[in-house]
């Protein structure tokens, strides 16, 4: 018999910490923050109404500092970081997440409703945290 997933919305799996960052931030002031909250990226503040939002993922952190073989104190959040964030709307179905995360080589996403951010979605949410696995 041929399995059937059931649908499972981006809200179904997402964790609701979003915890966001300003630009001029340092590399070291991002990397206590994520510590302090126990995430594994940050959301970088507008520096006004019309602008992207930002992230600052691990991956940047490791590319914008070791790799450039400076240190933590003097890079700022905005040299490194990726915009403008690629979200998700907390309604889409789980397996198009998979695909378009997989496709723009992130490992995790905001995720949007109503024009606000409520949660963040990672590819190990969908795997570990998932009921369907």
């Amino acid at each position: 018999m041929k399995y059937k997933r059931t649908f499972q919305s981006v809200k179904d799996v997402m964790r609701t910490k979003v915890v966001f960052i300003d630009g001029m931030a340092t590399a070291k002031e991002a990397v206590n923050l994520m510590r302090a909250e126990k995430v594994e990226a940050l959301i970088v503040k507008k520096r006004y109404p019309e602008d992207a939002y930002g992230i600052v993922l691990i991956k940047d952190l490791i590319k914008g500092v070791i790799i450039a073989d400076k240190g933590s104190h003097e890079v700022n959040v905005f040299e490194i970081m990726s915009k403008p964030v690629v979200s998700v709307p907390s309604d889409m179905d789980v397996k198009y997440v998979a695909n378009l995360l997989t496709n723009v080589g992130f490992r995790i996403a905001p995720v949007q409703e109503n024009k606000e951010y409520i949660g963040m979605i990672s590819l190990n949410d969908l795997v570990l945290d998932n009921h369907l696995f």
